[in-house]
């Protein structure tokens, strides 16, 4: 490797690090809870998805149907269904005072109905930071083009 090119590579290197290090850092408490619905929804824990989702929440799924905070949660629970756990990939961390944005692209795996299903999703979830805890407010769903 010439010294310009070596040059070059750290020159980028260290911007990147300074990039990464001056992004905003995601409240512990929106992390903790972000990390708590996904964990509610693998294991179907109705009682977490009223605590993380708002009253008012709505979902769009990835077949462009609008859900209420009770049918997902419905949907999630109801018997003959099972999520595997997933990995969020190309992160979207968009955080601000008192919302979010905590979004990527997820595999979902799992049974529905006795039916093995895979499908995978780019989805975007808007938090909202009411009475003191970050509760989700909106999710948008599509599916990725195959």
């Amino acid at each position: 490797m010439s010294k310009s090119s070596l040059l070059v590579s750290l020159l980028i290197f260290v911007a990147a690090a300074a990039h990464a290090k001056d992004a905003p850092k995601i409240p512990a408490d929106l992390a903790a809870r972000v990390h708590a619905y996904d964990d509610a929804q693998v294991k179907g824990d109705a009682a977490a998805l009223r605590d993380l989702l708002a009253d008012d929440y709505v979902l769009v799924n990835s077949r462009g149907h609008r859900q209420t905070k009770a049918e997902l949660i419905a949907d999630f629970v109801k018997p003959g269904f099972r999520l595997e756990p997933f990995t969020v990939e190309e992160p979207v961390e968009l955080v601000w005072s008192d919302g979010a944005v905590m979004g990527g692209v997820a595999t979902l795996r799992g049974v529905d109905d006795g039916q093995a299903f895979e499908v995978r999703l780019r989805f975007s979830d808007i938090w909202a930071r009411r009475h003191g805890k970050w509760r989700v407010i909106y999710t948008q769903a599509s599916r990725e083009p195959t």
